[in-house]
């Protein structure tokens, strides 16, 4: 007996069971991050075998290739892996640069799509702004987090610039060389901080999902680089399905998880390794789980949930999330570990996390959820977290490192 779901057909025992005969066709693939290099807790290795320290790392996951196509206008670049079609280039006034003078605020990011739909830019006309999870498709962990006093000649960006313009921040026009956020349509659902509503955006310069207050001190309004897209809108709709021996499996992209997390932080490689020792013990019934790597783990984050919006971590309630007590003594939920490193132009210290609870900042003395749940930063792969008990960064940016871990696998029967 066979349903079906999203344009495909599933045997009922994938439902029930989780194991099937048969091969899912998802209706989008989760592309790679492009990481080739591995790491240990400060830098770069040779991918380590099984059973050695740091082994099943992302580098070393089978990886769906972006399959990116340029339109022979110049306009538009094509995912076929995705379904999505973007614009190449956020450049506004069409000088062929992108400057401050292409950043839009929140209201004129919204009526973005509108101007492009009545010029029927490159053709169309049903652009629109990108979810988060869209947006996010695009980011590629090939690129290195600025350091300071590096050159921007020595950087690679988190986006792949054979295919897309991009610019670091004007530092000449008083930004930072890391102000290269780009706007999505997702508002945080509480956005309580300072009043200010909060919108999630991804930077291609630093590598990260923040939560960017619409407003900024001082009263003057946050702007973004804004790509608007078209196509497959079922991109970023999960489909799960719980079966009967606690995993859950979405339909929408073929990969099944565990239902509970680790319960327990720890630290990256501790992290790596606890997915092996789960494959030793056929964790479930199956023997080929592994750390997520950043685009897999962001994919099952609910952007519609936040601890104090729905009092529940921001994923689908169908997984159990552990309660934990967060820096500001709130009860909250934890942040995870992707398999995913962190690079930097000297080193592979950080790995990649998405904070399923409160993403908070030590801001003028007080705790605060700064960035919001669903963002993605980085941790430390090792050390004491209570050596950072300030934070770090200019928002002090809660350090954890004993961060917690949900298996993943692909489904491929």
């Amino acid at each position: 007996m066979k349903t079906h779901l999203f344009g495909f057909s599933l045997s009922l025992c994938a439902l029930v069971t989780g194991v099937c005969a048969e091969p899912l066709a998802p209706p989008y693939r989760i592309t790679s991050t492009q990481q080739s290099a591995c790491y240990d807790d400060f830098h770069a290795i040779p991918c380590p075998a099984l059973g050695q320290s740091f082994y099943g790392q992302n580098a070393q996951t089978n990886q769906v290739p972006a399959r990116l196509s340029l339109a022979s206008d110049g306009l538009t670049v094509q995912d076929t892996s995705t379904g999505l079609t973007w614009q190449r280039s956020p450049d506004i006034n069409h000088d062929q640069q992108l400057t401050r003078a292409d950043k839009l605020d929140w209201a004129q990011a919204q009526r973005r799509p509108a101007e492009l739909n009545a010029a029927h830019f490159a053709g169309y006309s049903d652009w629109r702004l990108p979810s988060i999870k869209e947006l996010y498709s695009l980011i590629n962990f090939n690129g290195t987090d600025p350091a300071p006093n590096v050159l921007t000649a020595q950087l690679t960006p988190f986006i792949d610039t054979r295919y897309f313009a991009f610019a670091y921040g004007q530092t000449s026009q008083g930004e930072r060389v890391i102000d290269a956020q780009y706007a999505s349509s997702t508002l945080y659902v509480n956005s309580n901080w300072f009043n200010s509503k909060k919108l999630f955006g991804v930077n291609f310069a630093d590598g990260r999902i923040k939560g960017y207050d619409l407003k900024m001190p001082g009263g003057s309004e946050k702007t973004f680089f804004v790509l608007c897209v078209r196509g497959n809108p079922a991109y970023g709709q999960n489909n799960f399905v719980a079966s009967a021996n606690d995993t859950v499996s979405d339909l929408a992209t073929g990969l099944m998880w565990s239902r509970t997390d680790s319960g327990e932080g720890m630290n990256w490689q501790q992290a790596l390794a606890w997915a092996q020792s789960k494959n030793a013990q056929a964790y479930l019934g199956y023997s080929d789980w592994r750390l997520p790597d950043a685009k897999e783990l962001q994919s099952i984050v609910d952007y519609a949930r936040s601890p104090d919006s729905s009092q529940s971590a921001a994923i689908n309630p169908i997984f159990h999330t552990t309660a934990v007590t967060n820096e500001a003594g709130q009860t909250d939920y934890p942040a995870f570990w992707s398999s995913t490193t962190h690079a930097s132009p000297y080193a592979g210290s950080n790995a990649v996390y998405l904070s399923f609870g409160r993403s908070l900042g030590l801001m003028r003395g007080v705790w605060q959820d700064v960035h919001g749940a669903g963002a993605q930063r980085s941790d430390p792969k090792a050390g004491n977290p209570a050596f950072y008990s300030s934070g770090r960064g200019p928002q002090g940016d809660a350090v954890h490192i004993n961060n917690f871990v949900r298996l993943v696998r692909t489904i491929t029967h």
